[in-house]
């Protein structure tokens, strides 16, 4: 009975260590993952970037003054922005700073609708918050 009890008693402690052992094994390496962590964070800096370099223009400047939009708002609305709403804002921002660097001396309809649009989703997105 005595042998049955330790026998016993080592099969649940081997059961018992095994699934600790098996936990140690990562699917992903976690250089993989810090990699994968530091890219997403200098893209969304680099999406931050484009937005408020776009603010800085005096093009939008003015915009944003005929609209009566606060451009202080949202330069601080900024950084609240994250996800896919960071990403969309970006591009669009990015065309419409290529569009204003490429030469056009004047502001179109289609990049001043493209900056209200995004100054205005920055303001929702600082008053949602």
């Amino acid at each position: 009975m005595r042998i049955v009890r330790r026998s016993l008693a080592v099969l649940l402690a081997a059961l018992l260590v095994a699934p600790a052992a098996q936990a140690q094994t990562h699917v992903v390496a976690k250089s993989a993952l810090s990699q994968a962590v530091q890219e997403r964070v200098s893209q969304d800096q680099a999406d931050r970037d484009a937005i408020a370099s776009l603010l800085r223009r005096a093009e939008v400047r003015q915009i944003a003054a005929q609209a009566g939009l606060s451009l202080e708002k949202a330069q601080a609305a900024v950084s609240t922005l994250q996800g896919d709403m960071l990403r969309d804002l970006a591009a669009q921002a990015r065309q419409a700073n290529d569009d204003l660097a490429g030469g056009a001396s004047t502001v179109v309809i289609s990049t001043t609708t493209i900056i209200i649009v995004l100054l205005v989703v920055i303001l929702i997105v600082l008053i949602a918050d």
